[in-house]
């Protein structure tokens, strides 16, 4: 028998039972969407994440905790620049930071406050759109000057152009000389609540005892772990017999575990999904039972004119692949309209690849292979004989 006379047999015979054959997909499609949904869910998050980590430069981004050990509990800010002599080292960084309140006519909010340097701009990636930056000028007198990023200039002035206005950090009149870019949420929050103003100062405000936070832009981050380790060596210098009075993190690497953890929660919510798909493929091998069973009789007279078992055999594939298959295409259309749904009410970003869909595609039709192969070759091995005789 031609293979195309056995699709057209396998597929007049799963349309004579339209109710039958849509309860057998209802398994494999329920299983697919649910696949699609979820990982397009945890791949949208993951592309979210690593987007947001690399527009904060943290590929060549190293950083530097210090929490202090007995009298020494930070560096200066002449101390922490010292580290942009280091081989490797582009750019230094210090920064104070804390919160404050922040007020404008009767609008007061809590924000976080950073004390920066110029050099800010370059190792951060931080811009301004409107005004200008934070100088050394500011920084040598103490200057009351402040860049504000765009929810805080949204929350306290609305429409209001900021720059040049007047601002109270914790009751202390500050102005605003300029608006950052909008750089949106990262893994610390928000970049677009926070209020740039000059370390000096920083240090005054929150009454901060230098500097604890440093961030290092490094030229060659495959040379990472060399340069980690003179950092290392030199803190170890400043803090002798304190190991745990600092802490230096390689941003590439917290990239590449925070993507690892994604993909392993990826892989658990698929595997979870895919029990679904598994019991569809149960679903489907107890209909393909019954199927051999109710058509014993037509496989007999088959065989009596001649069908050979690779014919039975193959035909009652086809089916349970045609089952399966259908429903999985279903369940790929509804899985990619579920996970639009799911970003718009969730406000989230959502992925779907077309490697998912032909991975979720084949493992359904593969379902329906494995399942097909029993009933199928319990047909295929029926005698003609014993098949007419059957009532």
């Amino acid at each position: 028998m031609k293979l195309s006379q056995a699709f057209r047999m396998a597929f007049r015979s799963v349309l004579a039972n339209k109710l039958r054959t849509a309860l057998s997909m209802l398994g494999m499609l329920i299983g697919v969407a649910t696949v699609i949904a979820l990982v397009s869910m945890s791949e949208g998050s993951s592309r979210q994440v690593q987007e947001q980590v690399e527009s904060l430069g943290a590929a060549n981004m190293l950083q530097v905790s210090i929490t202090g050990r007995g009298l020494t509990t930070s560096l200066s800010k002449d101390e922490a620049m010292e580290y942009g002599d280091i081989d490797n080292v582009e750019g230094v960084s210090p920064i104070v930071n804390g919160s404050v309140y922040a007020k404008y006519g009767t609008t007061s909010e809590s924000y976080t406050v950073e004390g920066i340097t110029p050099e800010y701009a370059d190792v951060r990636d931080v811009s301004f759109v409107e005004g200008r930056y934070i100088v050394d000028l500011d920084l040598t007198n103490y200057n009351k000057v402040a860049l504000i990023g765009a929810n805080v200039a949204t929350d306290l002035f609305d429409t209001e152009d900021p720059v040049g206005q007047t601002i109270l950090l914790n009751g202390n009149r500050y102005k605003v000389v300029g608006l950052l870019e909008t750089k949106g949420d990262s893994l610390n929050g928000s970049a677009d609540d926070k209020i740039l103003i000059p370390l000096t100062t920083a240090e005054r405000l929150l009454s901060s005892n230098g500097v604890k936070s440093i961030y290092l832009k490094i030229e060659d981050t495959g040379k990472s772990e060399e340069t980690q380790a003179l950092i290392t060596a030199k803190l170890a210098a400043k803090f002798p017999s304190s190991t745990n009075a600092y802490r230096v993190v390689d941003q590439q690497e917290s990239m590449e575990t925070l993507g690892s953890i994604t993909q392993t929660m990826t892989s658990m919510m698929a595997g979870i999904a895919m029990i679904s798909l598994i019991v569809g493929g149960i679903g489907i091998m107890n209909i393909m039972l019954v199927s051999v069973t109710e058509r014993t009789r037509e496989i007999g007279i088959r065989k009596s004119l001649g069908a050979k078992r690779r014919d039975i055999l193959t035909q009652f594939l086809i089916e349970a692949v045609a089952i399966s298959g259908l429903g999985g295409v279903i369940g790929i259309v509804i899985g990619y309209i579920a996970s639009n749904i799911i970003g718009v009410v969730m406000d989230t970003e959502t992925a779907v690849s077309l490697a998912m869909v032909g991975e979720a595609f084949a493992f359904s039709a593969g379902v329906g292979v494995i399942f097909g192969i029993f009933p199928a070759n319990k047909a295929a091995r029926l005698r003609p004989v014993d098949a007419l005789r059957h009532d």
